[in-house]
């Protein structure tokens, strides 16, 4: 091996050191070797050579001492205190263990890691967490708003107590001073600074206020000594008593004016009227009716009831025989309707009158061919109609008001044939077009839909499932069933005339369904949904949402606005509450065209209908009370 001394400039060639050790009883042998000049040189005319070392080593040091001329070596005496001076705690970054044992809080009482039992028997070591405390119980500091709070406890009939006291007394105890008080001092100095509960009377005092009154008497005696006074039996010394029980419950005192017996005067009381009858002071009794057209009587003696034949199309076909388009432009309004309009029906098969209801209480019936006039009008409702719907041949209707009332109508003589009335308002009405026609059912405001037949005027059968009021009915399966939505945001499926629902169908992502519509086919059901969108349901067996159809791209907040099938079914119309009149194809979902209905700033378009006979006749009304009639 090989070495250079810097410091000298001398290349010094090193043998190995042949020195053997040996720790017997804490004693430390050497064996020496000789030193041994290996190199040598001549400076400034002396030799300078270089001697090995000897090498010492105890127990707790190592050391290194040059050997002297002599062959007896210097032995480093024994440390006599073996212990280890530790300036730092042990602090090993790359055991993991330790890391973690070093994160732990005191308050931990589980370890996800194994710690050998040297660790964990360790005393804490490190500076201590200024804003940790090792008491659980010690306040914790919490800012607020205000500064800082401190946590603390109070009884809970204390806090009222003291409360009740300063509500009534203006006083109460001041928390941080001992027997000292806030608020009016005089009146607790007055009191002894006691609260409610100390000042209500023991039992001995309230014996003693209850033997001052009078006794009862007996009940067989009506006047003179020993009457019945019952309860109002008054105090011995009235005035004095009743100021102490006033007192005692903390009541106003009556006043002290003397009263002076008038003279009797006889008055005539009246029972009071019937749970749930006050409606029936609103129900008007007193139907009229007015007719608008140019004549009554047409050349041949028939009235517009009969089916025009010298129109260019055939109003006896099947409706949706032909082909529908959407509509493109306006060709009439029809104007008298002062206020929105709530429903639109056209005559049923032929399409030729169109029956229109609006919240100003009136129901109109127009022409919707030869001259669109307005042919009559049927008063009978005081408040706003809800809906309207024909009998199966047209020649009677209902209609629906929030007065509560139900009315059957003779439309050719607008004659109002029979009332019904729950006590409730009525949303929607249904005919039921089998067994020729002679039952409707009734949604109502109370959560229930009621059947009525209109032979005997008496109400037939009750369903009551639904959890909110009812929005629409709609008759399916060839008319032996129908089904209900309601603001409870659920479609209840039932047989005509059992009061038990065969499908109910709710589901946390659903919405109300407003209005509906039958596809021509009877497969399907267009349910108008308070999202913006229209849903279709399968009206068989199943009941089913069919989500490969659904109808989008319309706004509908705030309003129930209507959803009308053509009678081809192959395009869906709905009003908006932008006062736009939306077409969708049915097949693919896509929306065709869209039509500013309701006018600049006039609300929302409500209520569409289209005609049975004609292409592509749609008639629309909103907000603003206007019947606008498109092709």
């Amino acid at each position: 091996m090989k070495k250079y001394d810097g410091n000298k400039g001398i290349r010094l060639r090193r043998k190995p050191f042949p020195a053997t050790f040996r720790d017997t009883t804490n004693d430390l042998i050497k064996q020496e070797t000789k030193p041994q000049i290996t190199s040598q040189k001549k400076i400034g005319g002396d030799f300078v050579g270089r001697r090995k070392h000897f090498l010492y080593v105890s127990q707790d040091c190592v050391g290194y001492e040059s050997s002297s001329e002599d062959e007896n070596p210097v032995v480093a005496p024994k440390p006599e205190n073996n212990a280890a001076l530790v300036a730092a705690p042990d602090v090993s970054l790359e055991d993991r263990a330790q890391m973690q044992l070093m994160l732990a809080r005191n308050d931990d009482n589980a370890l996800t890691y194994n710690v050998t039992y040297d660790n964990l028997a360790k005393p804490t070591q490190g500076p201590a967490n200024p804003f940790k405390t090792t008491n659980g119980n010690a306040l914790k500091r919490k800012n607020v708003l205000t500064g800082t709070a401190e946590e603390t406890a109070i009884s809970e009939a204390t806090f009222r107590a003291e409360h009740r006291t300063f509500q009534s007394l203006g006083y109460t105890k001041d928390p941080s001073v001992d027997g000292a008080y806030v608020g009016n001092r005089i009146t607790a100095a007055k009191y002894g600074g006691r609260d409610t509960v100390q000042l209500k009377p023991t039992k001995d005092e309230s014996a003693a206020i209850r033997a001052k009154r009078q006794k009862k008497g007996d009940s067989s005696i009506v006047e003179g000594d020993g009457a019945y006074l019952g309860p109002w039996a008054p105090y011995k010394d009235d005035d004095v008593a009743y100021e102490e029980e006033a007192a005692a419950v903390d009541q106003e005192l009556a006043s002290d004016e003397e009263w002076v017996e008038e003279g009797i005067v006889e008055t005539n009381l009246q029972a009071p009227p019937k749970a749930a009858t006050a409606y029936q002071d609103d129900v008007s009794t007193s139907e009229t009716t007015e007719f608008h057209g140019a004549s009554l009587l047409d050349y041949q003696g028939r009235t517009y009831m009969h089916v025009p034949q010298d129109l260019d199309i055939d109003l006896r076909k099947d409706p949706g025989s032909t082909q529908n388009y959407h509509p493109k432009k306006l060709i009439h309004t029809y104007k008298s309707h002062t206020k929105p309009i709530t429903s639109l029906r056209f005559f049923p098969y032929s399409s030729h009158l169109l029956l229109s209801s609006s919240a100003d209480s009136k129901v109109k019936l127009w022409d919707a061919h030869h001259a669109r006039e307005l042919l009559r009008t049927f008063s009978g409702h005081n408040k706003s109609v809800t809906d309207t719907d024909f009998h199966p041949t047209g020649r009677t209707f209902l209609s629906a008001s929030y007065d509560r009332q139900i009315k059957l109508w003779d439309t050719e003589t607008g004659t109002c044939i029979l009332r019904f009335s729950t006590g409730k308002n009525p949303h929607c009405i249904k005919f039921q077009p089998a067994d020729g026609g002679h039952e409707f059912l009734a949604g109502m405001s109370d959560k229930k839909i009621v059947q009525f037949d209109t032979r005997s005027g008496e109400m037939t059968q009750e369903y009551d499932h639904h959890l909110g009021p009812i929005n629409s009915l709609t008759f399916v399966d060839e008319n032996r069933r129908f089904i209900s939505t309601s603001d409870d945001k659920s479609l209840r499926a039932w047989e005509y005339n059992i009061p038990v629902p065969i499908k109910f169908i709710a589901d946390p992502s659903m919405f109300a369904l407003t209005r509906a519509s039958p596809h021509p086919s009877g497969k399907y059901v267009a349910f108008q949904s308070a999202d913006n969108q229209i849903v279709v349901y399968a009206a068989g067996d199943k009941f089913r949402q069919n989500r490969k159809k659904g109808f989008r791209g319309h706004n509908t907040s705030g309003y129930a606005i209507d959803v009308a099938v053509s009678p081809d079914g192959s395009i869906v119309a709905s009003g908006d509450s932008g006062g736009y009149v939306c077409f969708w194809d049915w097949k693919t979902g896509k929306m065709w065209h869209k039509i500013m209905a309701g006018g600049e700033g006039r609300g929302a378009v409500t209520c569409v209908a289209w005609n049975g006979q004609e292409s592509s006749k749609v008639a629309t009304g909103g907000l603003d009370g206007i019947i606008r009639y498109w092709d």
